[in-house]
């Protein structure tokens, strides 16, 4: 009967290099996340592999050798499920003894399987016999599926220690196994003239020399997986550090943008003017509000301001340019224009007032003081583009992020919770998509803005 394959599964230890490079704490976590969520992913696939794959071999095996005696192979087969399952559990990103301690039980579970006779079969079978059908083989399968969840230190170990299992099982049979009478006599008798072909057809015969070729070259296609499955990782470093630069740019701009500007090669290094629009908003009466209150206390009120805030710019297409102690500025159109910025910006400033009217619902049943919050809005060209040098920082700069700030102040004189420039008034029309949110307005013209020699026509909404 000719032993079965047994495949084995995977467990892992990921010790990912560096390859001498210092990275940064933020992305050391977000790579260390990634290999995490890679190697629980090789975990998951090669346990489902072990699991289908087994089942399928025990039935192999019954197409085989029809016989009672190939239960001991399926016994086999059983603990290899379950090692595989208690690998699976235990399976983490780091050094784990106890998961490379199952990962070596796997190997030995699987030499011992495939050197040792079964002891239910009656036939009087060489051991040497056990290393003729060739079942080494298998143990690609388990360096291929460990590719999947493994370390390139795990891979060449797995080839290591199974070269060395291997080679170890092949001395112990040497030493201890006893031929079976007449077999070496009678394939001398018929090959005696090729001393060669005499000992290969032997079945007392170990071939020593092939079986350490196959332990040889397993070793070197460990040694190549290994160091495949180590450029991968670095791979997936640097995949993880692009992710955690698309996460800094996903704080400043809306997940639209960001999907635009990864797949552009430095579109914000580009300085240029476009027409955009700005959006100033404000806590009104901020330090009076904060004077009583502890310090702990106004860092969490500003961070749910800002969160709520933040949310609205956001889900308009926005760019959080910047926090402003108790506010913020946003703007619409970059960094790249679009075809509604102007009634994009006016539909933010909507948002905000009635997630402000939500959230002081709240906090009048908690018994808080209310929070209002002037808005400002025009649009009008900037100046876009990259300012600093080492530190880079997307910036707007221009007349128009002037005139916004000032309509925000002007919330005050107004008593008007929001306040947008005629010129945003008249791109919102010309954009056609947001007329009604023009609605409820109260016309102020001539209004004094400070930088501006000749005074201005505004729109307001309490």
């Amino acid at each position: 009967m000719t032993d079965t394959a047994l495949i084995s599964g995977t467990g892992a230890v990921q010790e990912p290099g560096t390859g001498g490079r210092k990275i940064s704490t933020a992305e050391n976590r977000f790579a260390e996340a990634a290999l995490d969520a890679h190697k629980q992913r090789g975990l998951q696939l090669a346990v489902r592999a072990r699991w289908i794959a087994l089942p399928i071999i025990a039935v192999f095996i019954i197409f085989l050798n029809p016989a009672w005696e190939i239960l001991y192979y399926h016994g086999i087969l059983a603990l290899l499920c379950l090692n595989g399952w208690f690998i699976s559990r235990v399976g983490k990103v780091g050094r784990s003894r106890l998961e490379l301690f199952l990962i070596f039980l796997d190997l030995l579970i699987m030499t011992i399987g495939l050197v040792m006779p079964n002891p239910f079969d009656a036939r009087e079978i060489p051991v040497a016999m056990q290393y003729r059908f060739d079942n080494f083989q298998y143990f690609f399968v388990i360096l291929a599926a460990g590719t999947m969840a493994y370390s390139w230190r795990t891979v060449i170990a797995i080839g290591t220690w199974t070269a060395t299992m291997w080679l170890s099982a092949l001395a112990l049979a040497w030493w201890f196994a006893t031929p079976v009478p007449g077999l070496s006599e009678a394939v001398a008798a018929t090959l005696g003239f090729a001393p060669e072909l005499a000992e290969f057809f032997d079945p007392n015969s170990f071939v020593i020399q092939l079986r350490v070729q196959e332990a040889v070259v397993f070793v070197l296609v460990a040694v190549t997986l290994g160091f495949s499955v180590r450029r991968f990782n670095a791979l997936l470093r640097s995949n993880a550090s692009l992710e955690r630069e698309r996460a800094n740019l996903s704080r400043y701009f809306s997940p639209n943008v960001v999907d635009q500007l990864s797949q552009n090669d430095e579109p914000l290094k580009q300085v240029r003017s476009e027409n955009v629009a700005v959006l100033f908003i404000d806590i009104v009466g901020f330090t009076r509000l904060s004077s009583g209150m502890d310090p702990r206390m106004v860092i969490d009120l500003l961070r749910e301001f800002h969160g709520r805030m933040e949310r609205e710019v956001f889900r308009h297409h926005g760019t959080l340019d910047k926090y402003l102690g108790d506010g913020l500025m946003a703007t619409f159109g970059t960094p790249v224009a679009g075809r509604q910025d102007a009634t994009n910006a006016l539909a933010c400033a909507h948002s905000m007032r009635e997630s402000l009217i939500a959230w002081n619902r709240e906090r009048a049943r908690q018994g808080k003081a209310e929070i209002r919050a002037g808005i400002g809005i025009h649009y009008g060209e900037a100046l876009l583009g990259d300012i600093g040098s080492n530190r880079l920082e997307f910036a707007v700069l221009g007349m128009t992020v002037n005139i916004a700030a000032r309509l925000e102040n002007l919330t005050r004189k107004l008593q008007a919770g929001i306040v947008i420039s005629e010129t945003l008034a008249a791109q919102v029309r010309a954009e056609q998509a947001g007329l009604h949110l023009l609605d409820g307005n109260v016309r102020h013209p001539d209004q004094e803005v400070r930088g501006l020699d000749q005074p201005m026509t505004v729109l307001a909404w309490a």
